[in-house]
This record gives C-alpha cells, sequence and structure tokens, in this order.
C-alpha cells in the first residue's frame, strides 16, 4: 500500500506548477481520502476547481503560509504535508527581500510548528539548486528553510512528526523559468542568453512530484533527498527551440550563478550515493547510517554541480523534453 492511500493530504502553494501536477497524480495514482488545496489566489483556485467539479476529495482553503492561525486551521485533520509555497523569482526577491522572508523562511517556520501542534505524521519540503552555497537572496531563504525544517525533528521529539526536504533542479516550463521565456520570443530573430557559459541541472515536472511522492514513502525524519538528473547548457536550449535565432548575449543578472549546485563541499561529509539519488544526511545522535537501505558514503570532497555533471542534455533531447513541458 502507498502512504498516500487512505491519508489526509495538505499541499501549500497548491495551484502552483508543482501543486496541480501532484494533485493530479494523487487522485489518479493513490487512494488518498482527501486532498487539501491551500493557497493565496482565489482566481487559481476556482480555475483548478474547474478542473474537478465531481471530485468529492477536495477541499479548498485560501490561506497564506505566512498566517499561522488561518494554516493551522487548515491542517487539522491532515496527516501528510506537502510544502510548495515560496517565492521564488530571483530578480523580485532581490527588490523584495522582506517579502521573501516572510514566505519562505516564516512561512516554513508556520508549517513546522502548526505541523507538530497539528500532530501531522510526515511533511516534505521542495527546496532548490538556489539553496546550495546561495548568492541570491532566494536561495539564502530556501537554506533557512531548509536547516529549519532538518531541525523541525528535534522540536518534534516525542511526538509523530517527521520533517524532510527534497531539492532538485530547474524545471522544464515552469512559471517563470527559460523556456516559456524563450517561446515568447521564438521567431523574432534573437534569443537573450546572459552567458555563453551557463548550465543548469534539468528535471520535468512529472519527475520532480514522483521523487517527492517517493520520498514521502521512504523518508525517516531529517534527510534532504537530491536526485541524480542530467545537466544542460543554456546554449543548447535556445538552439532546441528556436534553431535559426541569434543568441544575443546581455549579461548575468543580479544574484545569478554561472553553474548550479546541490551539493557542496562542505556537505559532501553527509552525503550517501544511494544509487540513482543522495541523501544529505542529518547530524542527530539518534540517527544511524543503517537507516539507509544500502548505498555508500560519497569520496571526501565531493560536490554536485551542473558544470561538473556526468550525464548532459544534448539538444534533440532537449527538443523532446520541451514539446513535451
Amino acid at each position: 500500500m502507498s502512504i498516500f492511500d487512505g491519508a489526509t493530504v495538505l499541499v501549500t502553494g497548491g495551484t502552483g506548477s508543482f501543486g496541480k501536477r501532484l494533485l493530479a497524480l494523487l487522485l489518479a495514482e493513490t487512494s488518498a481520502a482527501k486532498v487539501i488545496v491551500y493557497s493565496r489566489d482565489e482566481l487559481k483556485q476556482f480555475e483548478l476547481q474547474q478542473r474537478y467539479p465531481n471530485e468529492s476529495r477536495l477541499r479548498w482553503f485560501l490561506g497564506d503560509v505566512r498566517d499561522y492561525p488561518r494554516l493551522y486551521r487548515a491542517l487539522r485533520g491532515a496527516d501528510l504535508v506537502v510544502h510548495a509555497a515560496a517565492l521564488k523569482q530571483v530578480p523580485a526577491a532581490e527588490y523584495n527581500p522582506f517579502e521573501a522572508v516572510k514566505t519562505n523562511v516564516h512561512g516554513a517556520q508556520n508549517v513546522i510548528e502548526a505541523s507538530i501542534e497539528q500532530g501531522i505524521k510526515r511533511v516534505i519540503a521542495l527546496s532548490t539548486d538556489k539553496a546550495s552555497s546561495p548568492m541570491n537572496l532566494y536561495g539564502a531563504t530556501k537554506l533557512v528553510s531548509d536547516k529549519l525544517f532538518v531541525a523541525g525533528n528535534a522540536y518534534s521529539a516525542g511526538t509523530e512528526t517527521r520533517f524532510s526536504v527534497v531539492r532538485y533542479g530547474n524545471v522544464v516550463g515552469s512559471r517563470g523559468s527559460v523556456v516559456p521565456f524563450f517561446r515568447e520570443r521564438m521567431g523574432h530573430g534573437t534569443l537573450p542568453i546572459t552567458d555563453e557559459r551557463m548550465t543548469r541541472f534539468w528535471i520535468t515536472l512529472d519527475q520532480g512530484v514522483r521523487f517527492v511522492m517517493d520520498n514521502m514513502e521512504r523518508m525517516h525524519g531529517g534527510e534532504l533527498f537530491v536526485p541524480k538528473i542530467p545537466s544542460m547548457k543554456v546554449v543548447d536550449l535556445a538552439h532546441a527551440m528556436d534553431p535559426a535565432a541569434r543568441l544575443e548575449f546581455v549579461g548575468i543578472r543580479p544574484g545569478e550563478k554561472l553553474h548550479e549546485e546541490m551539493i557542496s563541499v562542505h556537505d559532501s561529509r553527509s552525503t550517501h550515493d544511494m544509487g540513482d539519488y543522495y541523501v544529505i544526511q542529518p547530524e542527530f545522535e539518534w540517527w544511524s547510517r543503517d537507516r539507509l537501505d544500502g548505498g555508500e558514503s560519497v569520496p571526501d570532497g565531493f560536490s554536485y554541480s551542473s558544470d561538473t555533471n556526468t550525464r548532459w542534455l544534448t539538444v534533440d533531447e532537449l527538443r523532446d523534453m520541451v514539446a513535451d513541458a
């Protein structure tokens, strides 16, 4: 049986790209008793409701993760939580730093405290490659969030509540990403690119959602899960989407990296290679490597970065992925 079968699942940020796909999979592939969509946009909730006019398992809560009392009420009776709500646009976070902190840091704290108080069994929070060795505010707030969720297992000692984190790279076609940006400019003769050397990790929305669902099953509490996914060159993506376009190099934006990283050298001492994914293990007295089923420690000095990855997407592969997004 799946851990989702018979469970009540609450999804923060439930009307975002990730939330909508998770909702579809939970309804189609599990016997979840109830799925609660928690988000702050009434229009997006209304539009999503039209897709499921006769689905009795769905519940709709307007609310913000910044609002502890509302979140506390929404969590009543839930068993599992997937925390996907965030302010994630790098330039917007740089210009509105306090707003990013309120949602990504204070909101994370609210999810942790309300989950413990309401007796939630398992909570998985979404992270980002920008949280490893961060150089922009968005990445810094998500690193703080990651550490809060891992430390949440100490606060929940003596209760059933457990917290873990999933970290992965850029999602093909997600809102605000480079794919819709390029699509808007296709056929105009030029595509703007910040730097010809730029690389990124690449994952489909379906792969990301399924990785989260898999780790909800396997988590013990405190792990940070990282999938092994391919890298791509942004110039190759541009050629895949508009082969005739001239590339215009416009310079890196504030807070942007040439290459992204999901596991830093500093985390290598705690990282375990599980075959098709990595686990950054928590530093708890009660944590034992015997909790992990198989795998082996990574070499000292290991890091997982988009420019040193062993798996690269070709232009044809990128074209296929974009077509399916």
